[in-house]
């Protein structure tokens, strides 16, 4: 009898055991969101922003001199977009047949035809154009120049260039309300400027205190909410109407870029440090963070493609980090040639 229930006993904890393994085989992250596919696309140099094409499904990475193109669903690489030295943004108009890139190093953005990736034009810039975006609202592209503290304003069916903004600080991403209205993150004063698409006149400084530095920015358009990361850890949550804070949480470190999925109403900040941080907004008034994933140490730029909901970041390899000098007193660690490397996440 004793033995009986011995092994009734071994029988049942055996039979919850079972269970748990099975649960916890199962479980899956409130977001369900993880790794789907890495393609190592080799080659050396750095990097900054991605863009997608939801529509002509294609995918495109800056990387030192050249735009890597791929095919979004395969990652087969499709060509290159050559000669874009010290490439940071790249935006496409699939209606216009036409993208354009911002070269950091010659401070010019190239007009490319999307079928052939050839050039078509090279418009000057202010200093070091980095961020871009386009405006179907007026019809312009605006190229954010970082270190003149400018925006170029291009016409985009002439390819002319239609004006410059004095933003009054260094502008990195920015984003439109297509209703008229550019933001845009100014990351030495630590602020988030508005101006008019088609007079180019500004409307507003909103601070982002205790935001400093920001970079990425997103804008959910439904609820009128911008989210600003900043380099202090924080995603920065404010009202676009009247600049007010409605929420601030803590994000990863090193993030230079934000995305937000309107579908599931999540704002997401790509961290240098090598993880996502994933910002549920349950009302235009209720922020919360409902995961933090892990990715690759690098990927710090983040693009989202409308159709999938999936998002795309970009690494490589890390070696040795070189001595601090008087020119350069912060290095980077250096590069290891042949790992450049574009990451897939999402939900099956």
């Amino acid at each position: 009898m004793i033995m009986k229930k011995h092994f009734s006993f071994f029988r049942c904890s055996l039979c919850l055991m079972t269970f748990v393994i099975i649960v916890a085989a199962n479980a899956q992250s409130p977001s369900g969101i993880h790794l789907i596919k890495k393609t190592v696309i080799g080659g050396e140099g750095g990097w900054d922003y991605l863009h997608v094409d939801a529509q002509n499904r294609r995918l495109y990475v800056s990387h030192a001199t050249q735009v890597e193109v791929l095919d979004i669903d395969s990652h087969k690489k499709l060509g290159i977009i050559p000669n874009t030295s010290g490439i940071h943004g790249i935006f496409t108009i699939p209606k216009l047949n036409k993208g354009f890139t911002t070269n950091g190093k010659t401070n010019t953005a190239t007009v490319f035809d999307l079928k052939t990736l050839k050039t078509i034009a090279e418009i000057p810039t202010g200093k070091k154009p980095d961020a871009l975006l386009y405006d179907g609202f007026s019809g312009h592209i605006f190229i954010f120049n970082n270190d003149g503290n400018t925006a170029t304003v291009v016409d985009v069916t002439t390819n002319n260039v239609a004006g410059t903004i004095e933003l009054g600080g260094a502008p990195e991403a920015g984003v439109t309300n297509n209703k008229g209205l550019i933001y845009v993150n100014l990351e030495d004063t630590h602020e988030v400027v508005s101006f008019d698409a088609k007079t180019f006149v500004i409307k507003n400084r909103f601070k982002l205190a205790p935001g400093k530095e920001p970079t990425g920015l997103a804008l959910d358009v439904e609820t009128n909410r911008l989210f600003s990361v900043c380099g202090n850890e924080l995603m920065i949550v404010l009202d676009a109407d009247n600049g007010n804070v409605v929420a601030q949480l803590t994000i990863g470190k090193h993030c230079d870029g934000v995305v937000f999925d309107p579908s599931k109403k999540i704002a997401i900040s790509s961290n240098g440090e090598g993880t996502l941080t994933l910002v549920q907004e349950i009302s235009s008034h209720e922020f919360k963070i409902l995961e933090t994933v892990k990715t690759e140490a690098g990927a710090r730029t983040i693009a989202i493609d409308s159709k999938t909901h999936h998002v795309f970041l970009s690494t490589a390899n890390y070696g040795e980090t070189p001595a601090a000098t008087t020119e350069n007193p912060r290095p980077r660690p250096s590069i290891i040639p042949g790992t450049f490397s574009v990451l897939e996440y999402g939900r099956d």
